[in-house]
């Protein structure tokens, strides 16, 4: 009988070209420049902002620090939760270390260490706006105060740090914030029978669990997901006690969302569908398949479960993007997706690959990989300019700047990418998303070893087995592996076959191999000392069209390659772009150009294109037979849009 070992994973190279480079991108150019911006040293606008809040002098997040520590004078500026910026920021650098040590920069993040060690109170507190501005206020308006969410960004930036540099103090920091908030909140007396209004804490107390094995931070997690939503008064019943009066709001307006706005308007158990702003569901979300899958709570794994396929299957843009309206940054409704107006918060892909990735961790399906693959190389990807310095907040599918100019209700979509934004939770996510993507490409199950994202690593795992992939991924479909396993352990090895790949074909060891695709993966059994893989996936061009519930793209086509959704831009087609109309068979060229864009796969499609009428032209006229000329449409992916001219953009396009 043969005995399977069980692999786990220690360390992960990535040897991607397309990855390499924004991974040194994040090392050179964004956390310099981002270290810049919240020391408020960086030559920038930020009255340009999609929210339009107000926050738009500067960040002052370090200083906001140095005033708590006694280093400095002065009030907070910025908005409760501005801690975060440089806790995001300092989980990032922490990853960068992995793959690119830079002592100047450890020297910065050691001294920060320092910094948040002085500002944080003695009973483990840290919340600079409190500390310095309302003392008197600590957890008396958690639906705004973004206190545990605030706490729970730096816990998982001191795991991170501890992670990589063994730094003890980091970590401390963490524990004594976790023991602060532990001995305030839960159901004895005396304590708050409450909960941030915006999740966070409770994924990141899951982290310190992992590292510390301490099962109080695991408890902890656990009573603030089945606590959520137990009484729908308590944000308004603690907004009474602190002063009803509006101008006691710390964030203006946010009284007025609904309780399922803040995912509290009844236990999680009995939340069918995930309603209200997209971030908090998907730190929700990723903190319930944590907790799930330690403490086994059926009910989590099934809310988990309802609310994955929602999103995915009724709310989701084809990149990835979730989060409709502008408006509180929301879900919407189902199947309403507009193209125009989409919201798609950079911080809400980079938070769905996380939930990606804990459901990949309870369940062997290639479903959370494929939406995990389609943020990386699109909805989250498109956040970051390709030098490093502009960013989105928003990510629509259709833009124009006339219309962004002209309509108050299009305000907030930018042609552009800005240099900062007053509420900058992006740029930072994203770059801590990208310093660690090694740590999304295995998944271990049991004696299974997943290898479900091609983008090309050298990995190595216990008892000697070493796995090299290499690939000229997402451009090229031909993915090479060179297994090592000197013990002659025996695994599973497990690969995805992505949905896009309508075939595949397989060599193992040079022969041609057929193999059954079990939710999204082939296995093979590995017992030998080596072994090549050899796997073909389909890269043909796509066109793609949506359900047709959804109205806004019903005779639309989009336009897919391998995992990349492609984008169609005035800086390589003539405007306006709603007059070309494109056929389901139409003719596609495919070419790889190495210059263009920092080097991308462009994609010539045959369409028809209408002819304009004259400026002068009758406004409506009776329909007969349009003028049309056959052209050319030339496209380039969707994440590399806006890094040329201002122009319009299309992903839909007529059909």
């Amino acid at each position: 009988m043969q005995v399977y070992t069980t692999p786990k994973l220690n360390k992960v190279k990535v040897t991607s070209d397309f990855w390499k480079r924004y991974r040194e991108l994040v090392v050179k150019e964004v956390l310099p420049y981002q270290w810049k911006v919240m020391n408020d040293e960086a030559d920038i606008s930020i009255a340009e902002d999609p929210q339009n809040n107000g926050q738009d002098k500067n960040s002052h997040a370090v200083a906001n620090l140095k005033i708590a520590a006694g280093e400095m004078t002065g009030h907070h500026y910025g908005f409760p939760f501005q801690d975060t910026d440089v806790y995001k920021w300092l989980e990032a650098a922490a990853y960068s270390f992995g793959y690119h040590p830079n002592p100047d920069l450890k020297q910065i993040t050691d001294n920060l260490i320092d910094l948040i060690a002085k500002a944080q109170d003695d009973d483990g507190y840290l919340s600079t706006y409190f500390q310095i501005d309302a003392p008197e206020r600590k957890f008396k308006r958690l639906q705004q105060s973004h206190e545990l969410y605030t706490m729970g960004h730096y816990i998982e930036a001191g795991v991170a740090y501890y992670n990589a540099t063994g730094n003890e103090k980091a970590l401390d920091i963490a524990k004594r914030m976790a023991n602060c908030i532990d001995n305030h909140f839960g159901l004895e007396e005396g304590k708050i029978p409450g909960y941030d209004g915006h999740p966070e804490i409770e994924l990141a107390l899951s982290r310190l669990y992992e590292v510390t094995q301490d099962k109080k931070y695991l408890d902890l997690a656990h009573y603030f997901l089945t606590q959520r939503g137990q009484d729908p008064a308590f944000f308004e019943k603690q907004i009474k006690a602190d002063g009803d009066s509006t101008d006691r709001d710390l964030i203006p307006g946010m009284r007025d969302f609904t309780r399922e706005y803040y995912l509290a308007a009844e236990p999680i158990k009995d939340q069918k569908v995930p309603h209200g702003h997209a971030v908090r569901v998907v730190y929700l979300c990723t903190g319930m398949a944590y907790v799930a899958r330690y403490t086994g709570d059926k009910d989590l794994l099934a809310a988990c479960d309802r609310f994955w396929n929602d999103i995915v299957k009724r709310q989701m843009y084809i990149t990835g993007n979730i989060g409709q309206t502008t408006t509180g940054e929301a879900f919407t409704y189902d199947y309403d997706l507009p193209n125009d107006t989409d919201y798609g918060e950079t911080c809400a892909s980079v938070g769905m690959s996380f939930f990606a990735r804990q459901m990949l961790n309870i369940h062997a399906k290639g479903e959370y990989a494929d939406v995990l693959e389609k943020e990386l190389f699109n909805g989250a990807l498109s956040g970051m300019s390709l030098d490093g310095k502009h960013f989105f907040y928003v990510n629509p599918l259709e833009a124009d700047p006339a219309a962004s100019k002209g309509n108050p209700g299009k305000s907030h979509v930018l042609t552009h990418r800005a240099d900062w934004f007053g509420c900058a939770c992006c740029p930072a996510n994203l770059a801590r998303l990208i310093a660690s993507v090694d740590e999304y490409l295995y998944t271990e199950k049991g004696d299974t070893i997943l290898s479900h994202q091609f983008i090309a690593n050298d990995a190595e795992f216990d008892d000697g087995i070493q796995v090299s992939q290499t690939n000229h991924f997402p451009w090229s479909g031909d993915i090479h592996y060179e297994i090592q396993n000197p013990n002659q352990a025996a695994f599973k090895f497990g690969i995805r076959i992505p949905s896009w790949s309508a075939s595949y074909e397989l060599n193992v060891d040079g022969a041609a191999k057929t193999l059954p695709v079990k939710d999204g993966f082939i296995y093979l059994d590995v017992d030998g000392q080596s072994l090549t893989i050899d796997l073909k996936l389909d890269m043909s061009t796509k066109i793609m069209r949506a359900n047709n519930r959804v109205s806004h793209d019903f005779g639309k086509v989009a336009v897919q390659r391998g995992p990349v959704v492609y984008a169609a831009e005035q800086a390589d087609n003539q405007a306006p772009l709603w007059l070309y109309q494109v056929s389901p068979d139409a003719q596609t060229d495919y070419h790889f150009d190495e210059k263009l864009l920092d080097g991308v796969g462009v994609i010539k499609v045959a369409a028809k294109r209408e002819k304009l009428n004259a400026d002068d032209a009758d406004l409506y006229t009776e329909a007969k037979p349009a003028d049309t000329e056959t052209v050319d449409l030339t496209m380039v992916p969707y994440y590399a849009w806006a890094n040329r001219q201002d122009g319009q953009m299309r992903v839909w396009l007529n059909r």
